[in-house]
């Protein structure tokens, strides 16, 4: 089944044609980074252009995920989804040659481009696991960092993963997860937003989707203690900006109050577009579960 006129895949290509407009409107505001930040432009154009092909949207009821949800699981552990490798061949070239752009070695580029080429490698080695995002036997069998297969993996699977849980999202309404993990996709939040209401919703960069998450929490390691969660600020301090750090595990996530920055971009945009909050975090000793230019271009 192909999805040209499926709404599914038009809003998708509707939104990601959004999210190069924020992310062009980012740019503008922070000239400074505008050279710096310009090979994530390429891949944001390839999910604007991406087409749907023959991934067909996931068609769970509510009960069947909230039943999965209830047990704590994402729903993508639970699914047997096959995406054919010629419909991610569009979205992966771009991020290969974003990872030569800021470094990273051709022999490790060379090498999973040709074990996918021969089909020893597909989508599904880059799938979100526990604890971990990608095939941990594919990057040691290639040689790959855990960043590099990170971004391999969210920078060609999030508008693909997208259009399946399209006719899902809603169902996570008043459902009951209260996980560090996306419920839809598994993987890690890649950023955080305080949203009008007060609550603290993280964001997927995988699969696009998001979810409510406790404001005294780290999503990490469920470490609620007070006095090891805490906040660090830029120097120039930007209103409505942050740094979450825990002290137990040492992780991070940026965020914003979007009662305050009422016109931020994306939380992908928003995220890409801030990498000297990311200088700040990695100084101070924080790590973080999505990679992004600063921790690429220091596994590289």
């Amino acid at each position: 089944m192909t999805l040209w006129n499926n709404p599914s895949v038009d809003d998708t290509r509707v939104s990601y044609a959004k999210l190069l407009d924020d992310w062009n409107n980012l740019l503008e505001r922070r000239s400074t980074f505008r050279e710096p930040l310009a090979p994530y432009g390429p891949i944001l154009d390839a999910w604007a252009r991406w087409s749907g092909g023959r991934v067909t949207p996931l068609a769970w009821s509510v009960e069947d995920c909230r039943a999965r949800w209830r047990r704590g699981v994402p729903l993508l552990s639970e699914v047997s989804l096959s995406i054919p490798p010629e419909e991610m061949e569009d979205l992966l070239a771009p991020i290969l040659e974003f990872l030569a752009t800021i470094g990273e070695e051709d022999a490790l580029l060379q090498r999973f481009a040709g074990a996918w080429d021969r089909g020893e490698v597909g989508p599904a080695a880059l799938f979100p696991g526990k604890g971990r995002i990608g095939s941990a036997a594919v990057q040691e069998r290639l040689g790959l960092s855990h960043e590099l297969l990170s971004f391999l993996a969210y920078g060609s699977l999030r508008p693909i993963l997208d259009v399946y849980f399209a006719e899902c999202r809603s169902h996570l309404s008043e459902s009951p997860w209260d996980l560090g993990i996306c419920p839809f996709c598994g993987a890690p939040p890649g950023f955080g937003d305080v949203i009008e209401n007060g609550q603290r919703r993280l964001a997927c960069h995988v699969c696009g989707g998001d979810w409510v998450f406790p404001r005294m929490g780290c999503p990490f390691c469920g470490n609620k203690t007070p006095t090891e969660l805490a906040r660090l600020d830029a120097e120039e301090k930007e209103e409505g900006y942050w740094i979450s750090v825990c002290k137990a595990c040492n992780g991070y996530v940026k965020e914003v109050d979007r009662r305050t920055r009422w016109n931020a971009g994306s939380a992908l945009v928003e995220d890409w577009g801030s990498p000297h909050l990311d200088l700040i975090a990695h100084r101070a000793g924080y790590w973080r579960a999505i990679p992004t230019l600063i921790e690429l271009k220091e596994s590289a």
